[in-house]
């Protein structure tokens, strides 16, 4: 039984997307019962209504979700201010594998040319591991477009290109700064006060509608939401190269002891491999602990095809390590602002699922924004947005729920675990 919840969770990742497909045929999301306490725009016209500062909304953060939803917003005539604490290029070993629901949304937000000239590889499903035997559990695909289909990449040309998409909109700033707190006034929040990059000053910028999408490592969430953060392992990142996975375009999980080991191409000539090491504490990179811990205990586990390279990429050093975090959501409801993304709510990594979910939640936002025209009334907007919330959790629970439970333990009889 010690597998059956990374079995489950996997199981989620593969059958999720399917749900999503039908949530995506939806034009767009019904107005919520409160919706009539803020002015909507009737057959396409509005008076204009006076704007707080010189944008409408301000984005606090541009990864996967800051620089998403900028596009969005923006493609809708939305005036978008976005601070980046950094606009380099980042380099991580999470955010590389997409799901096909997160494909899907990437359509739906006319996005998915981002996935195009980065050296992007498709992904089919995923093949599970243990005890020298293997499974392959394929994306159920057949009933859509041949385009469909997971991608994994480098995280870093990803968020670039997205990032590119969204600073091409005439009404989209992207600034490198950092946010160092929120602008509140009688319970209300009316912007952010930040420093730009090269600067010491601090300066204001204001606008009706504030979202705070700065990542897991968010300074701002702990005065929007009650966070619990659970740190159950890392994860130690290397790189193969010079070899093939035995399944061509699948993610492969090797249940492992103590735990997963995962591989997956992030470009035609690279394997992403991921450890998965219990524990807040991992041996010591830099001391060499590490590099031996790989090629003792890690290494026999290691599918034969991959052992060579695998061996490689331990001796060569390059190795990264960063925390599994997980967080269930729990946001305190606060007029002029709203949390979204790894901000709010966490998910272990190893479904590869965090940026799907992030994905369909700018979905789910941009149409409950979409009839709205003024966005000053704040507490208005606050008891509106709470929706977002829960219309965010239909698009999973009760599917995954379902299938957790069945495809779950056929999974699990299936690969023999016990």
């Amino acid at each position: 039984m010690v597998y059956l919840n990374i079995v489950c969770a996997v199981m989620a990742s593969l059958l999720g997307f399917v749900f999503l497909c039908s949530l995506r045929r939806q034009k767009k999301a019904r107005a919520h019962q409160n919706g009539n306490c803020l002015k909507s725009c009737e057959n396409g016209t509005c008076d204009d209504a006076k704007m707080v500062g010189s944008a409408d909304i301000i984005v606090v953060g541009a990864g996967v979700v800051g620089s998403a939803l900028a596009y969005t917003l923006g493609k809708d005539g939305r005036r978008v201010h976005v601070i980046e604490r950094d606009l380099s290029e980042p380099d991580r070993i999470v955010g590389e594998l997409l799901q096909p629901g997160g494909y899907l949304s990437l359509v739906e937000l006319g996005l998915e040319d981002c996935v195009n000239e980065i050296d992007a590889q498709r992904v089919f499903g995923y093949a599970l591991y243990k005890d020298g035997k293997s499974t392959k559990l394929p994306y159920p695909l057949e009933n859509f477009h041949p385009d469909v289909a997971g991608r994994s990449f480098h995280h870093g040309r990803f968020i670039q290109r997205m990032r590119e998409k969204a600073s091409s909109l005439p009404n989209v700033r992207l600034e490198q700064g950092t946010v160092t707190s929120l602008l509140e006034e009688k319970g209300t929040v009316k912007g952010v006060q930040y420093k730009s990059k090269g600067s010491d000053l601090e300066l204001n910028a204001h606008a009706p509608l504030t979202i705070v999408c700065d990542g897991c490592y968010s300074n701002l969430r702990h005065s929007l939401c009650n966070p619990k953060v659970d740190i159950p392992s890392c994860f130690v990142g290397l790189v193969l190269e010079n070899c093939q996975l035995p399944y061509a375009n699948h993610g492969h999980v090797i249940l492992a002891d103590p735990s997963p080991i995962l591989f997956y191409p992030i470009s035609s000539t690279e394997i992403r491999c991921l450890v998965d090491v219990p524990g807040q504490k991992v041996p010591s990179i830099s001391g060499g602990e590490m590099s031996h811990y790989l090629k003792t205990k890690v290494a026999p586990q290691v599918p034969p095809e991959l052992y060579a390279a695998f061996m490689a990429a331990a001796d060569k050093g390059n190795i990264k390590s960063m925390p599994n975090r997980s967080m269930p959501a729990a946001p305190r409801p606060t007029p002029g602002v709203l949390l979204m993304g790894d901000a709010v709510n966490m998910r272990h990594p190893l479904t590869g699922g965090g940026m799907t979910v992030a994905l369909s939640d700018i979905v789910v936002l941009r149409n409950l924004l979409r009839p709205l025209h003024n966005l000053n009334d704040a507490p208005a907007l606050c008891k509106y947005l709470e929706s977002f919330y829960t219309l965010r959790k239909v698009h999973y629970t009760g599917y995954f729920v379902h299938h957790l439970i069945r495809q779950g333990w056929k999974c699990a009889k299936h690969v023999s675990i016990t």
